[in-house]
């Protein structure tokens, strides 16, 4: 399918008009068009342009606007239009070149006939965006970009959509009762569940500000809730977003400024709530587990803060206060995101604390499961094998579709395995466990690991590494990557696991394990934790390592044991 029809008119009455007449087959047709000036556009489908582009004239939200884009095709029709109109908001948000102007009363990815055919002639329309400047940049950067990982117009699937739209019932439900039940959204890495965070932010600003005739435009399952009643609930609603990765929550501040609705100041650390004058409406907090409890903070400064702010919330200093009852004093109402085996350090929020969380949640019907894999695309098949690689009965290596898994022998063979990806797909990175002293942090000429004549650094920044310039020749950590996604992750396993052949376990090696945080002991809370303890952690960071790759992920074990171990137990 070719021969798009791309106009390009003024915004103006009689323009529309004028194109209507020159081609009676332009009448009750549907299209996709965009409104836009240079620095913001606006994205829809019709079936009767000039009705639609008409009532965009009227409205004081787009009157500022300058040009009009009338994507045509003769074989378009309704579900199609809807499909491109989604994909370009998309793509729109994600570039960065326009504000999108559009509600988030939802995109979710619906199938049709011929879908495949069908977008794989939007190519053609996209290159040709990039071509005449609408689009600052091809689209597979754009797929690439934190702003396109992150946006709050990614389409969602439909247990995602199913979720939200309980959520939004919950706390409607909540609001108009006046009660204040901790709503738990919990899945597994690659559910989804940071992107339905950042979804229901962008939903909850539009709705107190736009209109049921606008949001019904879109024709989501969402749309019903714009309705008189529920916008008086969410006017001037105060929400933060809680991201408890200093890596992650720089990105996410980056994707708020660029989102109308949203600011980069709802973005904010456990610390920035505890100290803030304002109350909250709702709190989210995007990896939940990883709130703090009492214990020594990485700098002096974070240990008197967490007394001061203590004693500003309680009235008194406690020790057993943790990071979530900080949260819950300075909130109405809070949404946590949670997977318990993402825990990567003692001073995390106790497990037996979280899963006390879920259970509640459950009874009170505030638990929200997500259950698809979204990243991943070898599916839960692969999660599920990840899940028990570093158990006592691992499965064997199994296929797992369009994924490509590659034990390595050598470190050499993982390294240019990841390096022939980054030339071709980009968003390609090595990863590794806590297994080497970081030298480079004080000393930026030092090395850090050195395998098989390779010297490498750990990564040179915690903000954003992945897209850092340095990035595909640095081995990045736990600290820089978790809640991000990669194409291809090459995973080294260091010598912080090793293999007992007598005892037949994988056990964990202190003297090898770097990360002074993720392993002291809580003198605070007279805590003492053993090696099976640690071991948990360690097995629950690789974990997440191994779960990062999109399209693949290739492991090397520098333990000679353990790497015995496992290639004969997946009988390789």
């Amino acid at each position: 399918m070719t021969d798009f029809s791309f106009d390009r008119l003024p915004f103006e009455p009689d323009s529309v008009s004028l194109w209507k007449q020159a081609d009676p087959a332009r009448d009750n047709w549907p299209v996709v068009y965009t409104i836009s000036n240079q620095t913001e556009i606006y994205v829809g489908e019709t079936v009767n342009v000039a009705t639609r582009l008409g009532q965009h004239l009227m409205s004081p939200s787009k009157q500022h606007l300058e040009h009009v884009q009338i994507i045509n095709h003769r074989k378009f029709n309704k579900s199609v239009c809807l499909d491109l109109e989604s994909q370009l908001i998309k793509y729109f948000a994600a570039d960065g070149k326009h504000r999108v102007l559009n509600a988030n009363a939802g995109i979710t990815e619906a199938n049709y006939f011929d879908r495949e055919t069908y977008r794989e002639s939007f190519e053609e329309l996209f290159q040709s965006l990039v071509a005449e400047g609408m689009l600052s940049r091809p689209i597979p950067e754009i797929v690439n970009s934190n702003l396109f990982k992150f946006s709050p117009f990614k389409s969602l699937n439909s247990e995602q959509a199913l979720a939200l739209t309980g959520v939004l019932e919950k706390l409607i439900e909540d609001i108009g009762g006046r009660t204040n039940e901790s709503i738990v959204i919990e899945g597994d890495p690659g559910t989804g569940k940071t992107i339905v965070a950042i979804y229901l932010m962008k939903l909850l600003s539009d709705l107190p500000r736009i209109t049921p005739a606008e949001a019904a435009e879109q024709e989501s399952m969402f749309s019903d809730f714009f309705n008189y009643p529920t916008q008086q609930l969410f006017q001037n609603f105060k929400m933060a977003i809680v991201i408890p990765q200093q890596a992650l929550r720089k990105t996410i501040s980056d994707v708020f400024a660029m989102t109308p609705g949203l600011s980069k100041s709802m973005v904010m650390s456990q610390f920035d709530v505890g100290v803030s004058d304002e109350h909250f409406d709702l709190i989210i907090v995007d990896e939940a587990h990883r709130l703090g409890r009492r214990a020594n903070q990485s700098s002096a400064a974070q240990n008197l803060k967490f007394r001061e702010i203590n004693e500003k919330l309680f009235g008194q200093d406690s020790l057993e206060t943790t990071q979530l009852e900080w949260i819950k004093a300075k909130s109405k109402h809070q949404v946590l995101l949670l997977d318990v085996a993402q825990s990567i350090k003692p001073a995390d929020l106790p497990i037996l604390l979280t899963e006390k969380l879920i259970a509640d949640a459950k009874k009170s019907h505030c638990h929200f499961p997500l259950r698809s894999q979204m990243r991943v695309e070898g599916g839960n098949d692969y999660i599920d094998f990840i899940g028990r690689l570093l158990s006592d009965a691992p499965d064997k290596l199994n296929s797992f579709g369009p994924y490509e898994f590659k034990f390595c022998e050598s470190f050499e063979e993982l390294k240019q395995l990841v390096d022939d990806r980054e030339r071709v797909f980009g968003l390609s990175r090595m990863l590794a466990g806590y297994a080497w002293d970081w030298k480079s942090k004080k000393d930026k000429s030092a090395i850090d690991i050195e395998l098989e004549g390779h010297k490498i650094q750990w990564n040179q920044t915690i903000t954003d590494w992945v897209n850092s310039p340095t990035s595909p020749r640095e081995m990045g950590s736990i600290h820089t990557i978790q809640g991000y996604d990669l194409n291809f992750a090459g995973v080294v396993i260091g010598r912080d696991l090793s293999y007992d052949p007598i005892s037949g376990d994988i056990t964990f090696q202190r003297d090898s394990y770097f990360d002074t945080k993720g392993k002291e002991d809580n003198p605070k809370l007279g805590l003492k934790f053993s090696d099976s303890e640690l071991l948990a952690y360690v097995i629950n960071i690789y974990r997440v390592l191994l779960t990062r790759g999109i399209k693949g992920t290739f492991l090397y074990v520098v333990d000679e044991g353990l790497r015995g171990h496992l290639r004969r137990s997946l009988e390789i």
